[in-house]
């Protein structure tokens, strides 16, 4: 796959080891016959490590033989997150350490759960893009302030804080985003 073909969410071979392409940004030449230089940020899916690759436009790298299958979260306990194939029914243990970021963004019954398996082996989750969680704790809305863009910190159902609009309240439900943590909107 050539560098200027790979895009956030692929997962190359790099160093024999499969890497989530996490972010990437383009560096344009500044000089006449220079190359267009690709710098990419991604995430061993084995050892969990940063990876930073600098590759130009020509260049290329494998893509890794791995599959992404969509799974449902069993359950969770001290150590490991339990997982089932919902093809084959196959069952996958992660640790939680592995899995740490997407943890809170996790419910039961969440859709769209996908699993990154390489050589039969789940070495990562994917969520989907957004999520919806309902507010568990947060100051009660001021009459008055709907107006103005200020933003309160509410706990959701998982544990995790986000700062919401003042006029949100608890028990409603709002959508969030997996990337980055931020609000979205009322769901």
């Amino acid at each position: 796959m050539l560098a200027k073909e790979i895009k956030t969410g692929v997962v190359v071979n790099y160093g024999d080891a499969p890497v989530l392409i996490n972010s990437i940004s383009v560096q344009s030449p500044s000089a006449r016959g220079a190359a267009t230089l690709y710098k990419f940020r991604g995430r061993n899916l084995v050892s969990r490590q940063k990876v930073d690759l600098v590759l130009k436009g020509g260049d290329s790298l494998p893509e890794a033989d791995f599959e992404r299958r969509e799974v449902s979260v069993l359950y969770r306990d001290a150590t490991h997150l339990h997982i089932m194939d919902q093809t084959d029914y196959n069952q996958y243990s992660l640790a939680l350490e592995d899995a740490e970021e997407q943890l809170g963004f996790l419910t039961d019954n969440l859709q769209g759960v996908l699993a990154l398996v390489y050589n039969g082996e789940c070495v990562g989750i994917q969520l989907p893009t957004s999520v919806e969680l309902t507010i568990t704790q947060t100051d009660p809305a001021v009459r008055g302030n709907s107006a103005t863009g200020r933003t309160k910190p509410a706990t959701l159902e998982t544990g995790l804080v986000v700062h919401v609009p003042e006029y949100l309240s608890e028990g409603e439900k709002v959508k969030v985003d997996t990337r980055n943590g931020e609000f979205l909107s009322r769901a």
